[in-house]
């Protein structure tokens, strides 16, 4: 498995041509670009864990049939410091840096001060985010980075909590309509509370073309939710929101702040202050964006970690929203890079599948209901929400489909009825290796695999003027375990789930995370590499493969 997670990519820093094979529907055209960790180790220094690795963007532009690929590491703090050491000395989540082993004991407790409430790291690997015209590489920290779409040039840092009190944040923010940015994140003990704070930063502002104008100034706090507990707040990946509503799920796998504040003494990373508590529950917090307040009843459902939610939707009044559960925390655990090497397999199971649930939530509770009664009775759905004593409800979900990750849908669909979800499937190994497109409407799936292949996950772009929701493609950047097969850009009718296209490039490709695709209609042909550019690109061509 060192092909795909141990081994250091090397960056295609100029645009280089791939050969396409098959062809590419003429209305498509735009950047992929997508985020991933590219380098696990620093000099002789190792990261212990694969998301600790350093950030690798990377992004195919389409334009007229052809396909350009290129990527840069993240020039981050993080980055700059390590290459200039030649060794980690930034932190990250499942590795614990120390900067200067030969310190003195004086300058390792005012390091250990420093790390109590820690800055943690700008190594931002994990997500895109569009905010107005200006697009952020982003992580789970505090901080996010501005890059240049065209170039993948590294801008600047930005620090959240300059616009609003976080300390970590969502790397799956949403966006409406108009283009608002609506994220989560978690304020640590600020003036005697550790709260899950929701904001919101503006598409635009007034006067934006003026210097300093910028949407992040305009960030507002839109609901803040106390945690329950003041020490040991709720890890959370993503969230979900309806058209009237936002759904947070607190769940039981959580931060120990005081751990966390010792852990640089005690020679531990901060991942190790995170634990998964089975004999607590997962609470359902419900906000209404018409008041930003949340609804008094306590609802509540088994203990799971959930990393992606999928959609959610209202429907006759009640909440629905779908998510990937896991009973336990070990998809983390698995990813440890002493995990995914030579006997992978037998250390790649995992001890609970993930598995698409469908929870219901009642928007209005009976009073008079008897204790123990459903109140859930859509036809639509076997999920049930069993009132109980002092205004609980106990949620109960409904199971749709085992084994799959990396959810997407036709974001046009986002907090409305949905049919289609389209995902990497995987098994008892969180290793994808396929692409699926369920219907939760039929329960039916069709899937697209190829022998060697591990897929990223796969992207909807729809058809110009589409009515229908799955008129469209699917994109994927498809990496192989077979050192004699070139990874390529996977182009697949999201309809028929055939293949259209693959455009294959002569390069080190990394095994990506999440992305995004910016089409032309949006930027207009500037994002696309200039004539100079294609003229000079590198004709790796390849034999189309068979």
């Amino acid at each position: 498995m060192d092909i795909i997670f141990g081994r250091n990519k090397k960056e295609q820093r100029e645009p280089v041509r791939a050969t396409v094979t098959g062809k590419i529907p003429s209305w498509l055209q735009g950047i992929l670009l997508r985020n991933g960790p590219g380098m696990h180790t620093v000099g002789e220094t190792r990261y212990n864990h694969w998301f600790d690795g350093l950030a690798l963007l990377h992004s195919f532009t389409i334009r007229d049939g052809e396909v350009y690929y290129r990527s840069k590491y993240l020039r981050s703090d993080t980055y700059n410091s390590n290459v200039e050491a030649n060794r980690i000395v930034v932190s990250e989540f499942g590795t614990m840096a120390y900067p200067d082993p030969c310190k003195n004991i004086f300058s390792k407790a005012f390091s250990y001060l420093s790390h109590t409430i820690p800055d943690f790291t700008d190594n931002c690997l994990i997500n895109i985010m569009r905010c107005g015209e200006d697009f952020y590489a982003t992580t789970e920290t505090n901080y996010i980075r501005k890059i240049n779409p065209q170039t993948l040039e590294t801008l600047e840092k930005v620090d959240y909590r300059k616009y609003v009190a976080v300390n970590l944040a969502t790397s799956h923010p949403h966006y409406d309509a108009a283009g608002n940015v609506l994220n989560i994140g978690t304020s640590i003990v600020d003036k005697g509370k550790t709260k899950y704070v929701i904001f919101k930063i503006p598409a635009t502002v007034p006067g934006a073309g003026k210097k300093g104008q910028k949407p992040l100034k305009h960030t507002e706090v839109f609901c803040s939710i106390t945690a329950r507990s003041l020490l040991s707040p709720s890890y959370y990946h993503s969230f979900g929101i309806t058209e009237n509503y936002i759904i947070f799920l607190e769940q039981p796998f959580r931060m120990d702040i005081l751990k966390m504040a010792t852990a640089y003494i005690r020679g531990v990373s901060w991942a190790s202050c995170l634990a998964f508590h089975g004999e607590d529950k997962t609470y359902i917090h419900i906000i209404d964006q018409r008041t930003r307040k949340p609804m008094l009843t306590k609802f509540y459902m088994d203990p799971m970690v959930i990393f992606h939610h999928v959609n959610a939707y209202e429907e006759d009044g009640c909440l629905l929203f779908d998510v990937i559960a896991y009973g336990d925390s070990s998809l983390y655990q698995l990813f440890y890079l002493a995990n995914l090497n030579q006997n992978f397999k037998d250390n790649s199971r995992l001890t609970s599948v993930p598995t698409l649930k469908r929870f219901a939530v009642p928007l209005h509770v009976d009073k008079n209901a008897e204790v123990g009664s459903n109140l859930i009775k859509l036809p639509s759905t076997t999920a049930r929400a069993l009132k109980e004593k002092d205004d609980q409800v106990y949620c109960q979900p409904e199971l749709l489909l085992e084994g799959l990750e990396l959810p997407r849908i036709n974001y046009a669909h986002n907090g409305k009825w949905y049919r289609y979800v389209f995902a990497a499937e995987v098994q008892w190994s969180p290793i994808p290796t396929k692409i699926i497109k369920y219907d939760v409407l039929t329960k039916s799936s069709l899937k697209w695999g190829e022998e060697h292949c591990w897929p990223a996950e796969p992207l909807f772009v729809p058809t110009p003027g589409a009515r229908d929701e799955d008129d469209g493609i699917i994109l994927s950047a498809i990496v192989s375990t077979d050192p004699q097969k070139l990874p390529f850009l996977l182009v697949l009718d999201a309809r028929t789930f055939t293949e259209l296209a693959r455009a294959s490039v002569d390069v080190e490709m990394h095994l990506d995370l999440h992305g995004l695709f910016i089409p032309d209609a949006d930027w207009g042909t500037g994002t696309h590499p200039s004539r100079e550019e294609q003229d000079g690109a590198s004709d790796r061509h390849v034999a189309p493969q068979t």
